[in-house]
């Protein structure tokens, strides 16, 4: 994904009514998503909160997660361990790209 798409992916660009729409959920729900150190949306000025594309994504899957009957505190290390994945795949395909490059 390019720098340019991650960047509009990242935008805050919803008010709370319309993130909870988005992800399914009622607006008090992301209150305590946010309070449980699940979500962490951008704030304007005013203290208002802004979701990203990356957030309603994000509380989609919390909101999959809890559908299939894991608690908040599981959500929790399901989306650590996944972020971790994420990370490592990431490392090795760099490391692959390296080892193709010494090939050459």
């Amino acid at each position: 994904m390019s720098d340019a798409m991650m960047g509009e992916e990242r935008r805050s660009l919803f008010i709370i009514s319309v993130a909870a729409e988005l992800a399914g959920v009622h607006a008090q729900t992301l209150r305590i998503y946010e309070r449980k150190g699940l979500i962490e949306p951008a704030r304007t000025q005013g203290g208002s909160r802004r979701y990203s594309e990356l957030d309603i994504a994000l509380l989609r899957r919390i909101q999959e997660l809890t559908n299939q009957g894991v608690s908040l505190a599981g959500v929790r290390m399901v989306l650590s361990l996944e972020a971790a994945l994420a990370q490592a795949q990431a490392r090795i395909s760099e490391l692959e790209g390296q080892i193709r490059e010494q090939r050459s």
